[in-house]
């Protein structure tokens, strides 16, 4: 019998059990919430639905003790991290996203890139605030960037500035580009009266594709002469749309908006995800930053806006400042927000084509801020 029970005990030490601890059960609950609002309420699936299934393996009782967690030298999970620490998979990111990003809105309409640089100010408010809350200008210009709602972006600065933060950053970012259809309607439906929501916005004119191939060289040499910080992320970004717009390699642009996205989109997710240790992320740094990356995201969605509104004093044809929220850089998902709040009030409206020129303007001002943040910090 003694025998017995002391095989049964030395079972139970093998088994999760033995290293539970109640914040791991906390962080399994917060793993199936994003996996419900991926697979039930459709927000960003393809990012939060391998974060969260990271978030649940990485909570799973034993992952530290036993050398298997993102943070053990050696380990598969650690293996996989390595592209995310060494910000490997977002300028690959990038590159996918530029072969599948069409310029012609804002080539059409350049002003949009004013409308993309005001709905940056949240990054600048939030690196302010996070300073005077007590965090290092290193962190708090990688919680800062959270405020662009690019994920790749802000993994890709913090990977430099602020690696013992990255999987809490990273895991706000994301959260916040899932949450946009959330968070932002009511901060656009705030600040705008019920006769600007009805502004129509004339046909954009058609771009020739001399400029579409023009437009990614000039941008990149104009960026960076600018940000040399953001070199990598602006290069990979458009050589990506070069890729697309020259018409003589579409193979590659076709692989690039495809595999090599998807498999780099999975990666960084379920790394990330792997990252979120309950013992080690469930502490009162992560949760302010939860709370200033949150911060971050409304102040730029409503500088956005509010930019709109100012341009509009000035402009004889004026801009629904709808789209002024599809200024930060949540591609497109942004753009489609800005469509489905405009159409509450005008079925007939579609402001989908006039919001993406922000929005993908807004991918390029986030990258250039980071690069400065780069050039002056690193």
């Amino acid at each position: 019998m003694q025998v017995l029970l002391n095989d049964l005990t030395s079972f139970i030490y093998t088994t999760g059990f033995a290293y539970f601890h109640y914040k791991n059960l906390l962080m399994i609950l917060f793993a199936l919430t994003f996996m419900y609002l991926a697979v039930k309420k459709n927000y960003e699936p393809l990012i939060l639905l391998p974060i969260s299934f990271g978030m649940l393996i990485a909570n799973m009782p034993g992952m530290n003790e036993l050398m298997q967690s993102a943070s053990s030298e050696g380990s598969v999970l650690n293996i996989l991290y390595y592209g995310v620490r060494k910000g490997i998979y977002p300028p690959l990111i990038f590159l996918g996203l530029g072969a599948m990003t069409d310029f012609s809105n804002l080539i059409a309409n350049p002003k949009s890139v004013l409308v993309a640089v005001g709905a940056q100010m949240g990054i600048f408010t939030t690196f302010i605030g996070a300073n005077l809350l007590g965090f290092s200008i290193l962190e708090a210009a990688s919680i800062a960037i959270i405020g662009s709602a690019d994920g790749p972006t802000t993994i890709y600065l913090t990977s430099k500035l602020a690696p013992h933060i990255l999987g809490t950053v990273a895991l706000s970012a994301y959260s916040y580009m899932a949450l946009v259809p959330i968070l932002q309607p009511p901060v656009i439906k705030l600040l705008t009266t019920p006769k600007e929501r009805l502004i129509r916005m004339k046909p954009q004119r058609l771009v020739s594709k001399r400029e579409k191939i023009l437009f990614p060289i000039i941008a990149f040499i104009s960026c960076v002469v600018i940000a040399p910080g953001g070199a990598v992320l602006l290069g990979m970004l458009f050589f990506g749309n070069l890729l697309k717009e020259s018409g003589v390699t579409e193979r590659l642009a076709q692989t690039a908006r495809t595999s090599l996205i998807d498999i780099c989109t999975v990666l960084v997710g379920f790394s990330v995800g792997t990252t979120t240790n309950a013992l080690a992320f469930l502490r009162k740094d992560s949760i302010i930053i939860f709370f200033l990356g949150m911060t971050a995201f409304i102040v730029s969605t409503a500088s956005g806006v509010i930019t709109a509104k100012i341009m509009n004093l000035f402009l004889k044809e004026k801009i629904n400042p709808i789209i002024g929220g599809a200024g930060v850089s949540a591609n497109p998902m942004a753009a489609r927000v800005a469509q489905n709040v405009g159409q509450q009030y005008d079925k007939s409206n579609y402001l989908l084509m006039h919001a993406l020129a922000p929005n993908v303007a807004g991918v390029v001002a986030s990258a250039v801020i980071a690069g400065v943040m780069l050039g002056m910090l690193y």
